[in-house]
């Protein structure tokens, strides 16, 4: 390739000026599908092209039979959040522990973590429970523990060896997060996370089917502040708005780096946009806060341990609590006396 005659910006001026304008990144919407549920499923005229068609035609039309029983089971659990990022890489397994630790952090408050994300189940390794196992009874399949009232449920606990790939198709990956919510004994939870994968796919729509007639309090989006991972979080917000999930707000993660020794900030990923805040009021969605980069917490996810009995006074802990407290509020509930200052 011949090489560039214009001479190029230095790097301190690219990042002291970013874009003006986001680029228009966002693709156009696809045609509607009519769900695999519904009688037109396979016959209608934006099925026409589509590779699941047949299978969409020949499949069973009507409500699941199993919806009533898993609205059943989850009958004990008050609120139910759905945290999700369309993108991987953003922290958004990370935060999911972090925020059941938060929540766990009053003895009065009991929490489960259910993690769909059947590819890459890591909620058990930063949780401290991975060599758990499942245990079966009468009452259903038995959660792990991690902290007396933090359970756990991944696939992770069902794998013969640590490391074995889980190489499944989208029907299976959706029966087992459909016996997660029917067969799991959660009992009486004042929150259910349920970590999702990237994407808005099987597992995403899985969830969202099984548990709309128990009740979805809404969905947590996870970004960092760069634009491209911001061009994903959108789509997760479509998606949302589609499906008719409550978007509770978004939170920015690793949005800076604060030095442990002089307090000094350094944007690692800095925004060219406007980062996650400037998405939040774009789109009409809560901004629940912006928690800085910390290598710490890293590693307490490496160990299984609790970041705020660890690090209480560190500023990304302090950040965390401010965003437990804000979330708190979008679901009804006294933002302080779940996390006080």
């Amino acid at each position: 390739m011949a090489p560039s005659l214009e001479e190029p910006e230095a790097v301190q001026d690219v990042l002291a000026n970013p874009l003006k304008q986001k680029p228009q990144l966002v693709a156009p919407e696809p045609e509607h599908c009519p769900g695999p549920e519904s009688e037109q499923a396979g016959v209608a005229d934006s099925c026409a092209g589509c590779p699941n068609q047949k299978i969409c035609a020949a499949a069973p039309k009507g409500p699941d039979p199993d919806i009533p029983v898993i609205t059943a089971r989850l009958a004990g659990v008050r609120h139910k959040i759905l945290i999700l990022s369309g993108k991987g890489g953003v922290g958004k397994s990370t935060f999911t522990c972090l925020l059941a630790h938060a929540f766990a952090t009053n003895p009065e408050t009991t929490v489960g973590v259910m993690d769909t994300d059947i590819c890459g189940p890591s909620i058990p390794k930063m949780l401290g429970v991975e060599s758990e196992t499942i245990h079966v009874s009468s009452a259903g399949w038995s959660p792990a523990w991690a902290m007396d009232n933090l359970a756990v449920m991944s696939i992770q606990f069902m794998l013969p060896n640590r490391d074995d790939a889980i190489i499944w198709r989208g029907p299976k990956k959706n029966g087992l997060i459909k016996q997660f919510l029917k067969d799991v004994e959660w009992g009486d939870l004042d929150f259910l996370l349920v970590d999702t994968p990237p994407g808005t796919s099987d597992e995403h729509l899985s969830v969202n089917t099984f548990l709309k007639e128990s009740g979805i309090d809404g969905a947590v989006m996870v970004t960092t502040p760069q634009e491209v991972s911001l061009l994903d979080v959108r789509k997760e917000i479509d998606f949302c708005r589609k499906a008719s999930i409550r978007i509770l707000g978004l939170v920015e993660n690793m949005s800076a780096f604060i030095c442990p020794k002089c307090a000094h900030a350094n944007e690692i990923f800095r925004a060219t946009t406007g980062g996650g805040r400037a998405l939040a009021v774009e789109m009409g969605i809560p901004f629940l806060g912006s928690v800085p980069l910390d290598p710490r917490i890293g590693m307490a996810c490496d160990y299984g341990e609790s970041f705020f009995d660890s690090f209480p006074d560190s500023p990304a802990c302090v950040a965390l609590k401010g965003v437990v407290r804000e979330l708190a509020v979008q679901v009804g509930l006294d933002g302080k006396e779940i996390m006080p200052e």
